[in-house]
């Protein structure tokens, strides 16, 4: 018995980083509700394909805190969102707009895809005769 309790005691120890909940002091629902919505708009700088919402990493925590800092500020979405594409880039968001910086990261997979199907049918029609 004594031997089961030491094995959970060193499994915590040893399992490594434990998931921290956050608690934002927020003044009313809506305020909760607009920062939950903004932390799984905004992309997470370091993972790059996860939200802020799911990432651990360091830098998302701080973005996270800071998204709550303005939401418990009253500022609006668009404020936030404008502040947080002016300071980090279009890449910010999943759903950067389309203007000359992000044409590329739009229109991409579109070539790659075009691109593919190009090489495909020339092996296919190399192959037929």
């Amino acid at each position: 018995m004594t031997m089961r309790i030491i094995f959970i005691i060193i499994s915590f120890i040893i399992s490594g980083q434990v998931n921290a909940i956050e608690v934002y002091d927020f003044k009313n629902e809506q305020q909760r509700a607009l920062y939950q919505e903004l932390t799984e708009e905004l992309r997470c700088l370091v993972c790059q394909n996860q939200n802020l919402a799911d990432s651990d990493a360091d830098l998302a925590k701080d973005l996270k805190d800071q998204v709550a800092e303005f939401v418990m500020n009253g500022q609006d979405k668009d404020t936030i969102l404008a502040y947080m594409v002016q300071r980090y880039g279009d890449f910010v968001t999943y759903n950067p707009p389309l203007n000359t910086s992000t044409v590329v990261l739009w229109f991409s997979p579109f070539v790659v895809l075009l691109l593919g199907a190009g090489i495909l049918i020339y092996n296919i029609r190399k192959k037929q005769s």
